[in-house]
This record gives C-alpha cells, structure tokens and sequence, in this order.
C-alpha cells in the first residue's frame, strides 16, 4: 500500500483523456473491480445535492478526500456516476509508469500524472485550467499520501490551496472583463469512510496467528484481539529498535516511533539537506525524495552510488511508515475498523502481503462547499482554506463513524 518509486525512466506528463464515452463505460465496471480486488461490495453516497448546484451554476469544483485505502479513487466513481459527471484526477505518476494497461486505464478514467518528487508544472497548470474551465470536478487528495487509518489525517498539504486559489484568481480577472454572470472556485471536502461487516474475530485473529507463529510464539486464539495486537505490535516495534538502534527500549508508543524515525531520517536530512528537519514525516521524507531522485532518473549514476540511493529511498520510505501507526490508535476506540486496518499493516511491513478483506461497505458523505478566495491571508499562521478543509473532513469522519461497529472479545 505505500508509495512504490519508478527511477528507470525521465518523467512525462501524462494528460488525462477529455472524452466522457470512456468513463461512463469503464464506471459500470467498476463496482465488479471492487468487489474482485478490494472486497467492497456496497457503497452509499450522502450529501451530494451541494454539487449538483454548483456544477447547474458552472463553477469550479476541486474535491478534497481523506486517502486512507489504494481503492479510494475509484470508489469515487460511484460519486461520479450518481451526479452523471466524469471528474477529472490528479494521480501519482508512479502509478502510470510501471502497467501499460493501468495506464491506460487511468487515463480513461480522467485521471493525470503529478511528479510528486519535484515541481510538476504542467500538473498544476492543468488542476488550475480544469478548475477554470468548469466543465468536471477535479480530485485532489490533500493529504499527498496514504494515511492507512481510517480515522486519521495526515498533515493536509497546501498544494490544494495554491491550485484554488491560482484558478479563483483566473476567474475572478475574467469576470471583471466580460458582463457574464460570475462563476467562483468551491473547494468541497468528502470523507471515505470504509465499514468492514465480515468476522473481525476470524480474520484479524487469522493473520495475528500467522504473525505469532512467525515471530516463533505460541498462538493466542480465542484472546482478546486488541491485547494480541498490541503484545505484536510491542515486538515489531522491539525488534526494530533492536536493529536499528543496538537495543530495544521502553516507554510510550509514539515517543519510542518519533526516536526510531529521528534516528532514521536525521542522518539522511544531514547528508541530502545541509541539516536535520523538523515536522511531519511524510512532508520530511518527500524533500528527501527530491533531493535524492532526479540523479537516479537521469541514468548516469555508477551502480553502486546507484544502489546507495535505493537504500537510502528504503530507509525513508520505512520512516514513513513507521509514522502512519497513530499513538493508542486502537485502545482509545476498539472498532472492528481499527483492529483490520493495523494487523492489515503489520501483515504487509512483516510479510509483504498487501491483501485486503471483505466484505466492506464504502460511505462517500460530502461535506460543505468552500468559496476560495483568491488571496491567501499571508499573516496569518495557517492557510484558511486549508484549516477548514480538514476540520470538515475530521467532521465527516465523525459522523459516518457511528456507522462501525465496537469490537467486544468474544471466547472462541
């Protein structure tokens, strides 16, 4: 489920396909690949009435969703299809680099490249023509990265702001010059939510066996999964510290990942950035990607500073995953949700088993469109747009958590 790196080949913009044939075509299938791949079998859309007048009026539209599932993207079809309006997607260009036939589809389906590891001016220059234009929504997933938790956020990136704000500007020069009545860019925030309604019991308990057994202990059927998950989870942790810092240590969860993480990431930063850095991760790892890659991608490294790099990208790359483990994440709010998403990813990091359960059902709940101003108050600490964003979001996940249900441990 992270982010996979493609450094064989220059980096090209690939622009989305315009047609609307296409997508209305492959969105029937969609429902089929969901199930097939990712285990979701139903999916509920709630409050998209606010679209619909904005898109009756022409006015830009950017969707903002949380990005926690691989399947989140086109999940949103179902959103598409129900307001009958193609959107266009703005998708991770590793994505587009590895199969010919994702590629393709991807396209298709109205989605285009970004090079995240550098300065994508052609990306953005078409997010902002798209918004301008008014003619389909476009999605930007304001987190710039999978968070793997259903119930959390990673730190929003202000590329959605910048993207908005270039494009109401557009509109807001044309509409002094002509007497049409004024369109505006709306920023609207959408929450995923995933329900998982299988037996949480039976296949979280199934993959912490399989784990147990690995780590060479005896199995603990029939225990309660949350102790099971954090005795595991304890240990992961342990034999990391132990690897990478000579001896396992004790404490809080999240003060023993930040050491980990500092240990990690600080000697990179020093080399690759002139200094160790300060805040969240994955914005840490993604300034050590841009300066590591593009040497990579040009081809004429020597094999073994070559293979330098590789390590160092895995070292980054392993960070920010460790920072993806919120603190007391499952014993603050047991919920069947919880408990798969994180033996979902010990499952991965320890086996390299990316596999996804079902059944699951999947709630789109749009949220309050935001009129984006076209300038941005440079006084103020925190980018307005920005904080209303993901106060919405962090609203729309509450709300649609009543939706999941409690684990309560039942004797097997």
């Amino acid at each position: 489920m992270t982010s996979v790196l493609v450094a064989d080949s220059k980096y090209q913009f690939v622009p989305p396909h315009e047609g609307k044939l296409w997508p209305r075509l492959l969105g029937r299938l969609m429902p089929h690949f969901l199930r097939r791949k990712h285990g979701i079998t139903e999916i509920e859309v709630r409050g998209d009435d606010a679209i619909g007048k904005l898109l009756a009026s022409g006015h830009g539209i950017l969707l903002a969703p949380n990005h926690c599932r691989m399947s989140d993207a086109i999940v949103l079809q179902s959103l598409s299809r129900k307001l009958r309006q193609p959107f266009f997607v703005m998708a991770s260009s590793h994505l587009f680099r590895g199969s010919r036939l994702l590629a393709w589809l991807l396209r298709r389906l109205g989605a285009f490249s970004v090079y995240r590891e550098g300065i994508d001016r052609q990306a953005v220059q078409k997010g902002i023509d798209i918004l301008v234009e008014g003619r389909r929504p476009l999605v930007l997933f304001p987190e710039g990265a999978l968070s793997q938790a259903n119930d959390h956020l990673n730190e929003l990136q202000e590329g959605v702001s910048f993207i908005a704000r270039s494009a109401a500007a557009k509109l807001e020069k044309t509409t002094v010059e002509s007497t049409s009545s004024p369109r505006k860019v709306y920023t609207v925030p959408v929450a995923i939510r995933y329900v998982y309604e299988g037996d949480i019991e039976a296949t979280a308990g199934a993959m912490l066996s399989s784990i147990e057994k690995r780590l060479s202990w005896k199995t603990q059927e029939g225990q309660c999964l949350v102790e099971r998950i954090y005795r595991v989870g304890n240990a992961l942790l342990s034999l990391k510290e132990l690897e990478y810092l000579g001896q396992s240590h004790t404490g809080e969860l999240d003060e023993r990942l930040t050491r980990l993480i500092d240990h990690l990431l600080t000697p990179l930063e020093i080399e690759w950035l002139g200094g160790a850095k300060e805040g969240a991760v994955i914005l840490r790892v993604k300034e050590l990607r841009r300066a590591i890659l593009p040497a990579m991608i040009d081809g004429n490294l020597a094999p073994a500073e070559l293979d330098r790099r590789w390590k160092h990208l895995e070292t980054a790359g392993f960070a920010q995953s460790l920072s993806l483990y919120p603190a007391r994440y499952v014993a603050s709010k047991p919920t069947a949700e919880r408990i798969l998403e994180t033996v979902e990813r010990f499952n991965e990091h320890l086996n390299g088993d990316e596999t996804v359960h079902g059944p699951m059902k999947a709630i789109i709940q749009v949220g309050e469109p935001i009129e984006v101003s076209p300038k941005r108050d440079r006084s103020a600490k925190v980018d307005a747009l920005m904080q209303s964003v993901e106060q919405q979001l962090k609203q729309l996940l509450d709300v649609t958590a009543a939706d999941c249900s409690m684990y309560s441990k039942r004797t097997l």
